[in-house]
């Protein structure tokens, strides 16, 4: 039983839930206080390094969207098991649990290596996977500022993949998609905040995404959303050290041998 059960289809809620979350979640680091003693970067830093106005970040985000939104109506369409009376047979929890592992894995495997290929590949660079690396100073809104084509290629297509591998339903996918987009706008936010739940479970935060955002660790940390499992593995994983600035605030230093 869920809250929208009766009120929304489950397909309807997948399709709209991680548009809404995204700028919910965002929206509320977007207004909070300066929090100087917590950023990443300073004030200036993000002035003077990001080389694209807010306005066009927001249309970026809002027609990646746009794309994501279509691409999960069709997939929900073209995989419903619903009966007759339009009811899908749940499984049980902890087949779900499994299912919902199942889908990180799987997404932190597309993500990785598609990512790590539009570093290496010149063209698909310069031409593409750059925009989102204008933002050298990551922050919440922007966590789904992309080429149309790196969105798609990267994003959209990731989480169909990680829906279809996994066998979850269109109820267990909002709950995946909604943590995805969650995690993903975290990463970016640009803060260290103390007590900040993804901070003590995940190894890949928002410390570990700024590595991959300046122009020494750009060949490094290419694992998203989740895990830091490939880039151990791959020998692209840059240590960090987290140190406290004198004029408020910390500052991530790559930790090179």
């Amino acid at each position: 039983m869920v809250f929208w059960e009766g009120y929304v289809s489950d397909e309807a809620m997948g399709t709209v839930a991680p548009v809404v979350v995204y700028w919910l979640y965002a929206g509320f680091y977007q207004l909070l206080p300066p929090l100087d003693k917590y950023r990443l970067h300073t004030r200036k830093e993000e002035e003077e390094k990001n080389a694209v106005p807010f306005v066009s970040v927001v249309r970026g985000v809002l027609f990646q969207q746009l794309v994501q939104a279509t691409v999960a109506k069709l997939l929900f369409l073209l995989t419903s098991t619903a009966d007759a009376s339009g009811t899908t047979i749940q499984p049980s929890v902890p087949v779900q649990l499994a299912q919902f592992i199942v889908a990180m894995l799987v997404m932190d495997t597309w993500q990785y290596f598609v990512h790590r290929f539009m570093h290496q590949n010149k063209f698909l660079y310069r031409h593409v996977h750059s925009q989102h690396h204008r933002l050298v100073v990551p922050y919440a809104i922007g966590a789904l500022y992309n080429h149309p084509l790196e969105g798609l290629l990267l994003d959209t297509f990731g989480g169909a993949i990680s829906f279809l591998v996994s066998g979850m339903t269109a109820r267990t996918a909002v709950i995946f998609f909604c943590f995805a987009v969650i995690k993903t706008v975290d990463d970016h936010c640009g803060l260290w905040l103390p007590g900040n739940i993804f901070h003590i479970f995940f190894w890949n935060n928002s410390a570990y995404h700024d590595i991959h955002h300046q122009l020494q660790g750009t060949k490094y940390n290419y694992s998203q959303p989740f895990f830091a499992n490939w880039d151990k593995l791959l020998g692209t994983h840059m240590p960090y050290d987290l140190l406290k600035r004198p004029e408020g605030g910390f500052e991530v230093r790559l930790k090179k041998d």
